[in-house]
């Protein structure tokens, strides 16, 4: 499977569009959709980008990498070196690195992932369905 750079790198600015909106309009959004959407999108982006620079691995390893990276990012808030919190203190570090170790955004990560997962399987389908049928050699 060869993915198609240009949906990744559209679904990862969606992602963070929707993200940022998420958080800037917050209290116009349900509150359960307030509290996790930003941290479910954020997997979705994270997902999105390693299928954008993994553009031929599986699905299951796209997955593999984005589950580690975002559960490394969330274990790497109960690191508090001042390097680190200079880092988060910035609008641009507080967004990637995070605030502070949440096990519900572990929950949201994994349920991002598995969305992204979803939507990439159904791009994949469609593309196949789309695509010439392959010809047979009959003399093999």
């Amino acid at each position: 499977m060869k993915r198609n750079r240009w949906i990744y790198a559209a679904l990862v600015a969606v992602c963070i569009g929707l993200g940022l909106a998420s958080r800037w309009f917050r209290e116009y959004l349900p509150a359960f959709l307030g509290a996790y959407a930003g941290d479910t999108l954020w997997a979705m982006m994270v997902y999105f980008l390693f299928a954008f620079l993994l553009a031929r691995r599986p699905v299951w390893l796209v997955s593999l990498c984005a589950l580690v990276f975002s559960y490394g990012i969330e274990f790497s808030q109960m690191l508090h070196a001042p390097w680190i919190d200079a880092i988060r203190a910035t609008t641009l570090g507080g967004l990637v690195l995070g605030q502070g170790f949440l096990v519900s955004d572990l929950i949201c990560y994994a349920a991002g992932i598995v969305v992204a997962l979803l939507i990439d399987t159904l791009i994949e389908g469609l593309r196949r369905r789309g695509a010439p049928p392959k010809r047979r050699n009959r003399y093999l």
